[in-house]
């Protein structure tokens, strides 16, 4: 089972695994782990392993795509399970409460969320506790699942348009909405508007249920300054819509 659900996985293993503990970027942003190249449109996409999916999630935290942050939290995951006796499926898992959202993104994540209340939906004293004990709760994930580059840096989302670029889309409706398909109708959070776009454009394919996307929350990176202000004026309907999403769990 693990072979054909982590295809790519088993690809790639021991390639990873060959690759020193202390290496350089180089190490990983080359055409050994390029999946895709659109040298018009300045795009490179390399492969990192995210593919582990919590299909009893919750809660599905989605944003654009892995940075080479994240990328590098991967890829050290994998090769300090070599010699240990995990399986395939343990070490993704690893790797996705290893890196995602890691650092102060996943502070700034879990106040926003804590704000909210989400934790208390979920019978938690605080939303950190989603990437320790209560990971069974989430699905981290991104509507671009592998590392996506521009102009030799971390894709942002908008240049190129997510949607505009047949690149780009494709992974948002073949890779991304396959992770979805088996999951039982978890509240989706889309971090920013470039995320909240791709979900809507998902939700008017009818590949995904509009009433779970919780719409309106601010990407949670240090960088974007209006995300207290983005945040604020959302506030309000953002829990509403969580009342209503876990009323209307509670009935099913």
């Amino acid at each position: 089972m693990a072979i054909a659900k982590y295809a790519n996985f088993e690809k790639y293993k021991k390639l990873i695994q060959s690759i020193p503990s202390s290496y350089s970027e180089e190490a990983l942003i080359n055409d050994r782990f390029l999946l895709e190249k659109d040298s018009k449109k300045k795009l490179e996409i390399y492969y990192a392993p995210f593919e582990y999916v919590n299909e009893v999630a919750k809660v599905v935290i989605v944003g654009i795509t892995p940075g080479l942050h994240q990328m590098k939290k991967a890829f050290s995951t994998v090769i300090d399970a070599a010699g240990t006796e995990f399986n395939d499926e343990e070490i993704l898992c690893q790797v996705k409460n290893n890196s995602s959202f890691e650092g102060t993104m996943r502070k700034n994540l879990v106040r926003m969320l804590d704000e909210l209340g989400l934790n208390e939906y979920l019978g938690l004293s605080s939303s950190i506790e989603l990437f320790e004990e209560a990971n069974h709760l989430v699905h981290t994930s991104s509507v671009l699942s592998y590392p996506v580059f521009y102009n030799g840096k971390n894709y942002s989302g908008s240049t190129p348009n997510l949607l505009k670029s047949e690149v780009l889309k494709k992974y948002v409706t073949d890779h991304f909405a396959t992770e979805l398909y088996n999951l039982d109708s978890p509240l989706i959070i889309p971090l920013g508007v470039n995320v909240s776009n791709a979900l809507t454009y998902l939700a008017d394919q009818g590949i995904v249920e509009r009433n779970c996307i919780l719409s309106g929350f601010p990407h949670p990176s240090g960088g974007n300054g209006h995300r207290h202000k983005q945040f604020a004026e959302n506030k309000e309907a953002m829990q509403e819509k969580l009342k209503e999403h876990f009323l209307q769990q509670s009935r099913i």
